[in-house]
């Protein structure tokens, strides 16, 4: 059985706990250390008791880095009971560097692998930091054997013109794990009435979106409503409660489980809003983010902004809402006149699509983790293979 160690950079981020479950579904097993943004150390993620690195705070770059160099001197004993891996799979660049330092005190040549989900401003900046972080990225990714990422657009407008990674790159998609088959008749559409409700879920951090949306619900005095869950990044917008309790038409129902209440939230909304500027121009505009697959899995028609890529995607799907302009004008235009009819066919053209264009399956387990197995040499047994 291939043995994964995974390092992250926030071990309670729900996408980790996303790769862990597609990872061990295909047939892994898995060794999980990381960083923590909580007050104490996570307990349990799938099973597992994470190897604690220490604690982190988001947005605070020089004390991530400070914690970065002191868990280098630390993994060796922090991994001191871990059988050697086979393979060291790191999660975004912090993680990349402590790879190194992983493999170096298991004393032997073990792989690894980059996995890079979002491209942060600060390697994209043109002085003399940001030149210094992408040098830094090349030279600790000089010998990995592969690049994981989530959207084309990161190769083509990161990795391609800036030369960052040599390795062979693996598009795995921000999909929404399956771990059944979907049953007859649950994805069929059922036309609504207003209000109508604009679902917008995940990683909460642009205050943009948050400002439009107010100021468009409150034009429609009450046809549309937001519901907002998830983790609202304080660190963007520390008033976001009282900002959130002092509009009409938005409300902030907290945090959810992925993938347990997945069906319930998004079967609640009609819409689901798949915008952010927080690094508008940059990562904002190239990633393709989980909220679309999610929304669009169960069925809640997606919002989106035409020139990224995550409206390419929708246009070449030819579904959802996309707005030529980032406006309450535009949503008006867009949105203003909704009524069920024209709701009904936007929804029915969400479901009628392959659930496997939003989902990772079991097969897609399996196959993720035997590339990663060719990467290792390792052989699994017949037998094993046939019943993974």
């Amino acid at each position: 059985m291939l043995h994964v160690l995974y390092l992250v950079h926030d071990v309670s981020d729900p996408a980790v706990r996303r790769r862990i479950t597609m990872l061990r579904t295909g047939g892994a097993q898995v060794t999980l250390a990381g960083f923590r943004r909580t007050a104490n150390p996570i307990a349990d993620i799938e099973g597992l008791r994470p190897i604690d690195l220490g604690g982190t705070r988001d947005g605070r770059f020089a004390q991530r880095l400070a914690a970065v160099a002191k868990a280098g001197i630390s993994i060796g004993s922090k991994l001191a009971g871990v059988p050697r891996p086979d393979l060291i799979i790191a999660r975004n660049l912090e993680m990349l560097a402590l790879a190194r330092r992983a493999r170096s005190a298991f004393g032997a040549t073990v792989p690894i692998v980059y996995e890079c989900l979002d491209i942060h401003r600060l390697v994209l900046r043109e002085d003399a930091l940001g030149k210094a972080l992408r040098a830094m990225e090349r030279y600790l990714a000089r010998d990995v054997k592969l690049l994981v990422t989530s959207s084309p657009a990161f190769i083509a407008n990161y990795f391609k013109p800036f030369g960052q990674v040599a390795a062979p790159v693996e598009l795995v998609e921000n999909k929404y794990f399956e771990a059944t088959a979907i049953l007859p008749g649950e994805r069929e559409a059922v036309l609504a009435a207003p209000p109508w409700r604009i679902g917008w879920f995940g990683a909460l951090r642009c205050r943009r979106s948050l400002e439009l949306l107010a100021d468009f619900t409150r034009r429609m005095e009450g046809r549309f409503e937001v519901v907002l869950r998830g983790r609202p990044a304080l660190s963007e917008f520390p008033d976001f409660h009282a900002f959130v309790d002092a509009e009409p038409y938005l409300s902030f129902h907290g945090p959810y489980r992925n993938p347990e209440d997945m069906a319930a939230i998004y079967q609640d909304v009609h819409f689901s809003w798949a915008i952010d500027f927080f690094e508008e121009g940059q990562n904002s505009e190239w990633l393709l983010p989980n909220r679309l697959y999610e929304g669009c899995r169960f069925g809640a028609v997606p919002i989106s902004m035409g020139h990224t890529e995550t409206g390419r995607f929708l246009s070449r799907q030819n579904i959802g809402v996309l707005l030529p302009q980032a406006t309450s004008d535009a949503l008006e235009t867009a949105l203003g006149k909704m009524e069920e009819h024209r709701f009904g066919r936007l929804k029915a053209t969400v479901l009628a699509h392959n659930p496997k264009t939003w989902s990772h399956d079991r097969s897609d387990c399996r196959a993720l983790v035997e590339k990663l197995r060719r990467l290792t040499g390792l052989r699994e047994p017949i037998a094993a293979e046939a019943m993974a």
